[in-house]
């Protein structure tokens, strides 16, 4: 009786936190940390390796610059005459910050139509598809996040062309999300194996 008491509260638990937003990591730059406070972002980001091929350091570090890991995120708003609020400068949303027409993109090659831009798992897993597609498009390695990031804010096309090279703020973003991978791949080395070890937290929460 008791047991199936505890179990009733655990899954009451997880109802009431799946209905409320996301809250972004309380230390965002430790991705062991981060995957410690929402651990089913971490099972998310592995699903979406295991699917593209792409190590989970990059897309987070690619997110965290992109969005701070905000699940409403909206880019600037644009403004008339330097002062009239004017809609925003573009169409980007959610943690991926991923504008509309990529988004279909991906839910017409994927299939996967019930996806939204402002769900972690649909948002790492466009993300991974992104860098997977970048590799066979561009030739980037899926590890070599500063070019990765120049592909994601440029296209692919843009990137071709080097539109990033008249964009000396973008390279030293770039830059610094290469430098965040980098930092990201390192602590998850460290924590990883626990990581994988919360089975019986996804038993109840995944």
């Amino acid at each position: 009786m008791k047991f199936l008491i505890k179990v009733s509260i655990v899954i009451v638990t997880a109802i009431l936190v799946t209905s409320c937003a996301t809250p972004p990591p309380k230390n965002p730059e430790n991705l062991c940390e981060i995957f410690r406070e929402h651990r089913d972002w971490y099972f998310a980001a592995k699903e979406a390796r295991d699917k593209w091929g792409t190590p989970i350091h990059v897309p987070m570090s690619m997110m965290y610059q992109e969005s701070s890991f905000k699940e409403d995120a909206l880019p600037p708003r644009d403004y008339l005459l330097g002062f009239i609020p004017w809609g925003r400068v573009s169409t980007a949303y959610g943690y991926s910050q991923a504008k509309t027409m990529t988004w279909e993109d991906y839910i017409k090659e994927t299939g996967n139509s019930g996806a939204d831009r402002d769900d972690f798992d649909d948002a790492i897993d466009f993300m991974a598809w992104f860098i997977y597609k970048t590799n066979k498009v561009n030739r980037v390695s899926k590890w070599d996040a500063y070019n990765q990031y120049l592909n994601y804010h440029e296209g692919w096309g843009g990137f071709k062309r080097k539109s990033y090279k008249k964009k000396r703020w973008l390279v030293k973003v770039a830059r610094k999300v290469d430098n965040r991978a980098k930092r990201y791949s390192s602590q998850l080395k460290a924590c990883e194996a626990d990581l994988n070890k919360s089975w019986l937290w996804r038993l109840f929460f995944g």
